[in-house]
């Protein structure tokens, strides 16, 4: 496939026509001038080292050059670049689940956002591995097929959201079926399946979809991703999903079914919390996989063409040099030795004219970027990153083109990427406070107050990082007070609920007290019961113990899903 990379300078090309017709005017000026001397063929015979067809044959040469330099500034491009290469490795298909309820924040800064933040260290720590991604709610489907590229799984990763899902719920079966039937056909590689969840599942069947991978030569891994306590799951605006009844929804990590999945699957469960003690587990547990020599292909951008048709322009610029106006070449030397200079020229620009390097990648992504085109400017920022992962600029740029799409998680990694790579104190600085400023949005003020004190000692003078550290300790310290408040409203309300339920306890033992002292002042004056008593007595137990029965039956049948739980 023929493409150009930048086809707007092929406009250019109209000035070929107009060039031309310039050229064809001069020619008639200038035979209309020779006619004022005398007759042409007397002219021509007083000037036998002139030729008719050499100027007109250079300018032809000119002319292509042009055109051809104008289709070369346009960068032509032909096919794509497929290589093939054999690495040793594993494979892994990470299953992660999208529902509502991964958007609680049990865990900094929620659920998804760290696990994407794991599935993205995950991917940086592969080497030789392949790599697939499935999408779960209440159904599940691929959103990467197993692949070696990387970039390309950190670009899927990074457009993972909620609202991808129309059918919400958690249906982990779906998951573990559907990635049990994506690896390749290879045998004796080593194959993973990483479960991120927080165990609601709402569907059934996971165990035995574990079972069945195993039984195909694949474990299942499972990451509880959540607190078990419970959280609010947020819909914006300060509020919280409330079920059908108008009550907050809490959801809480299912960490017995988590065990028992992984347990199922032959694989191991890992609780994911604010540390990287669970990714440190994870890592260990893959190194235990067998690894074996798989064949990869690997797909890059467009070949660049444009080496060849420089060789062109440069062959015609040499043939117009030496090809002279006269017929005596003895009287040219001067002139040849200066279109020589003007040929080295062109050839030194052209020498110069190289594939896309990561810089020329970080320019185009900042002009897309000052456009206000964040996706485009990503990904011409991840090249960049791709092609050196050591350019600090790539890295801190690509992390502002992540924040401006609300991606703070992976902003966070890029911003801490390019402080390490940084050696300007003033741009290492403004990494930092960067990252204070998604953790201040994230309420997480401890990590925010350590990177803005890093931003200062970088930069004193930065009064913005001053003000943003001041406001930042002050939200800390009012939301410590109101964690302090709510412990001790709680407090309080436990005790009185304690105090009420001992004073209830009381009275009722003062009742009990009082009945007992009454039966026993009437039981030498009780009459005795009747027999038509005794039978209504006998009636209402019975009645009552139907009623019993008939709830009990209720509460134990099978309660199927319902579409209006959403999450």
């Amino acid at each position: 496939m023929f493409r150009f990379e930048d086809p707007i300078y092929l406009y250019l090309l109209l000035l070929i026509p107009v060039l031309a017709a310039i050229r064809f005017l001069m020619v008639y000026q200038q035979k209309k001038r020779l006619r004022k001397f005398g007759d042409p063929e007397l002219v021509r015979q007083l000037m036998p080292d002139v030729s008719r067809f050499r100027p007109l044959v250079k300018f032809c040469l000119l002319l292509t050059a042009l055109a051809l330099l104008i289709v070369m500034v346009a960068r032509p491009q032909f096919g794509t670049k497929i290589s093939h290469e054999k690495r040793t490795g594993i494979e892994t298909i990470i299953c992660m689940d999208i529902s509502n309820s991964m958007l609680a924040e049990d865990v900094a800064p929620s659920r998804l956002d760290r696990a994407k933040m794991m599935v993205e260290n995950l991917v940086d720590n592969f080497t030789n591995d392949k790599i697939g991604l499935i999408v779960f709610a209440g159904d599940a489907f691929i959103q990467l097929p197993i692949t070696s590229d990387y970039v390309s799984a950190k670009m899927f990763l990074s457009t993972i959201d909620p609202s991808m899902m129309a059918t919400q719920g958690t249906d982990i079966a779906a998951a573990i079926s559907m990635a049990s039937h994506s690896f390749t056909q290879q045998e004796g590689v080593g194959k993973a399946i990483i479960v991120i969840t927080d165990g609601e599942d709402h569907e059934g069947g996971a165990l035995e979809a574990a079972k069945e991978a195993q039984n195909m030569g694949m474990r299942v891994y499972v990451l509880g991703v959540g607190s078990p306590n419970g959280a609010p799951i947020p819909v914006g605006n300060g509020d919280y999903l409330k079920d059908n009844t108008g009550q907050t929804v809490m959801t809480g990590l299912n960490e017995e079914m988590c065990r028992q999945v992984a347990q199922a699957g032959g694989g191991a469960y890992i609780h994911v919390e604010n540390n990287s003690r669970a990714q440190e587990q994870l890592d260990t547990e893959l190194d235990k996989l067998s690894k074996k020599e798989i064949a990869s292909t690997i797909y890059s951008d467009f070949d660049e063409q444009f080496q060849a048709v420089g060789i062109l322009v440069l062959l015609l610029l040499i043939i117009e040099a030496c090809l002279l106006e006269i017929k005596n070449p003895l009287l040219r030397r001067i002139s040849l030795f200066k279109r020589k200079a003007a040929v080295i020229v062109l050839l030194l620009a052209a020498v110069g004219m190289q594939a896309q390097t990561d810089r020329q990648l970080v320019r185009q992504g900042n002009k897309l970027f000052r456009q206000g085109n964040y996706a485009d400017a990503e990904i011409q920022y991840r090249k960049a990153v791709e092609k050196n992962p050591r350019n600090a600029q790539a890295n801190y740029n690509l992390g502002n083109a992540l924040l401006a799409q609300r991606k703070d998680s992976s902003a966070v990694s890029q911003f801490e990427n390019a402080a390490k790579l940084e050696t300007a104190p003033l741009r290492k600085a403004q990494a930092y406070h960067n990252m204070g400023v998604i953790c201040q949005n994230k309420k997480m003020y401890g990590e925010a107050i350590e990177a803005y004190k890093e931003a200062l000692r970088l930069n004193p003078a930065d009064d913005e990082t001053r003000y943003n550290l001041a406001v930042c300790k002050r939200q800390q310290k009012n939301q410590q007070q109101q964690n302090q408040q709510d412990k001790q409203n709680q407090q309080k309300q436990d005790q009185d609920k304690k105090d009420q339920q001992q004073k209830q306890d009381e009275q009722k033992q003062d009742q009990k007290k009082d009945e007992q002292q009454q039966q026993q002042q009437q039981q030498p004056q009780q009459p005795q019961m009747s027999r038509e008593n005794a039978e209504q007595m006998l009636n209402a137990a019975i009645q009552e113990e139907k009623q019993t029965q008939e709830r009990m039956k209720k509460m134990q049948q099978p309660k199927r899903r319902s579409l209006e739980k959403n999450w």
